[in-house]
């Protein structure tokens, strides 16, 4: 049976802090804490910053979830964190896997579609149903987590040399016909399964799946 969302997690506000505020750091600082804003990249993680004395960084193994800016951006968040303005964070009720908490991090972005900078989710975020966690899909226990441990080594250490000797300017318009993407409010449009295209940086320009059918 589903369950929202505060049904298995304990929804909080985080601790709400300013990032021109705080002292910024190296990652193997001995006070070093990640900082999370409601951005969509880097799990969240948009600096490292100096820990505050008298403020606890959120707890590991918790999810952050933006409820502005790029709303409903969900991370299941390794280490203690200090969180930015409109970010809330999910403690689960009962004992949960990585792999699990990363299915309901996933479960939450499906919920994107219904928001936007206007309409923010602070007030509903714990009404967002969501399968409990006995309706777990099988792949979900199945699944190995990837290892990216080595992330910043690169996968190919071979130079690789170019001849631009005959390289020249060009313009996009000579190779591609080039014309104004037309189409409604993605506001506007029910949930569906035509991909809804924006000029967002991430997931491809996917934001949504929606009813309307291109002409």
């Amino acid at each position: 049976m589903p369950k929202k969302i505060d049904d298995l997690f304990e929804v909080k506000y985080g601790v709400n802090l300013e990032l021109n505020s705080l002292v910024l750091c190296n990652a193997d600082d001995k006070n070093a804490v990640n900082f999370v804003s409601r951005t969509s990249k880097n799990n969240g993680v948009s600096a490292i910053v100096e820990k505050i004395a008298g403020i606890e960084p959120l707890p590991a193994g918790s999810l952050s979830v933006a409820c502005g800016g790029s709303v409903l951006e969900t991370f299941l968040q390794p280490k203690p964190y200090y969180s930015g303005r409109d970010l809330f964070y999910l403690v689960p009720k009962i004992e949960m896997t990585d792999e699990q908490k990363l299915f309901y991090c996933a479960c939450i972005r499906a919920n994107k579609y219904k928001y936007n900078y206007g309409r923010q989710a602070n007030k509903t975020l714990k009404d967002i149903v969501v399968p409990d966690i006995t309706e777990l899909p099988d792949f979900v226990h199945k699944i190995e987590k990837p290892n990216y441990s080595n992330l910043s080594e690169p996968l190919n250490n071979e130079t690789i040399k170019l001849d631009i000797s005959n390289w020249k300017v060009f313009r996009y318009e000579e190779l591609f016909d080039i014309e104004r993407g037309r189409g409604p409010r993605k506001q506007d449009l029910e949930n569906g399964v035509v991909p809804f295209i924006t000029s967002t940086d991430t997931n491809n320009g996917l934001t949504a799946y929606t009813n309307y059918i291109p002409c």
